[in-house]
């Protein structure tokens, strides 16, 4: 029995306008640390607050270490834990006040539990006397995910955790969660962020309430149908414009200082190169074959999704 378990999940808002979650089956492992991997938008709270039994699904069924979440809702509560994406905690309590006030409504003390969260509290203990309200985004992160573990859940929800942090404090975060991982604590993550999805076991690409992916991050690498190529010059938005305008090209886009592109054919993809280049003569033009990132993969599952969609509005 998995540790958390969807069944063709739909919750729709505005009286039935907006699907934010679409037919949404997929199952955690015991120990697993899952990465929903998808914009804002795309539908991941949705799943979490079903999760969480904040929310009920307009269809199908969904289950939390065996437990349903409509039928066994206090059960489940006593098992997870739960950070939102938004900081939740009283700001007005001291940090060691707002750790113990969590800890009592779950019938127990920070001492009893103080193994598990000893290494993330001794980062923010120096601030125990500090308002919540008044700590950096980092250390409230930290906070949130001490009162999410002081009651030992079976399961951590964590949902965007690391939005609106530093990349140090993204980091820190990371090496937490691989380590309560190695407490055999199950955790489901959601984050926008497509450098974090590497450091899941398993990841679904989401968006518009669809998982258009769900593997491991390498076989879903792996899985990228053509070669990628990247490019750039001096006139990086000449080059753009005109690649996205070339018929031999499939899709162009920008991916930082270069661009990311793909053919319409690759059989003869030197010559193609080549052709590109004296047929532009851009200035300092560098080409090169590489190997895609979880963000490729996520624009192309995109645009083919979009590909079915605007051949129904040409009908």
């Amino acid at each position: 029995m998995p540790a958390v378990s969807l069944k063709n999940i739909v919750k729709t808002y505005n009286g039935g306008k907006v699907k934010a979650v679409n037919d949404v089956s997929f199952d955690v492992e015991h120990g697993e640390l899952f990465g929903l991997i998808g914009p804002d938008g795309a539908g991941k709270t949705s799943i979490f607050r079903i999760l969480t039994t904040l929310l009920l699904a307009d269809q199908g069924s969904a289950s939390v270490e065996g437990f349903d979440v409509v039928k066994d809702y206090r059960a489940i509560r006593n098992k997870v834990g739960y950070m939102p994406g938004k900081f939740s905690l009283y700001q007005d309590l001291t940090v060691a006040e707002n750790l113990k006030f969590f800890a009592t409504i779950f019938n127990t003390t920070v001492e009893e539990n103080y193994d598990l969260i000893k290494d993330i509290y001794d980062q923010i203990k120096p601030f125990n006397t500090r308002p919540a309200g008044k700590l950096s985004g980092g250390m409230k992160q930290k906070l949130a995910l001490c009162c999410a573990l002081i009651h030992k859940p079976k399961v951590l929800f964590l949902d965007e955790p690391t939005t609106g942090v530093d990349a140090v404090s993204r980091k820190e975060f990371w090496e937490i969660l691989k380590l309560l991982k190695q407490q055999h604590i199950s955790i489901l993550v959601s984050t926008p962020y497509m450098d974090e999805a590497s450091l899941c076991d398993r990841i679904a690409l989401f968006q518009n309430g669809n998982i258009m992916s769900l593997d491991t991050p390498q076989n879903i690498i792996s899985a990228f149908p053509v070669q990628l190529y990247a490019a750039k010059a001096k006139d990086f938005y000449l080059l753009l414009k005109n690649f996205r305008s070339d018929p031999a090209i499939e899709n162009c886009y920008a991916f930082g200082e270069y661009l990311h592109f793909t053919l319409k054919e690759n059989d003869n993809s030197e010559m193609v190169l080549k052709t590109l280049q004296s047929k532009y003569q851009p200035e300092d033009f560098e080409i090169k074959r590489i190997t895609p990132t979880i963000e490729d993969t996520f624009i192309r599952f995109m645009r083919e999704n979009e590909k079915p969609v605007e051949e129904n509005e040409k009908m």
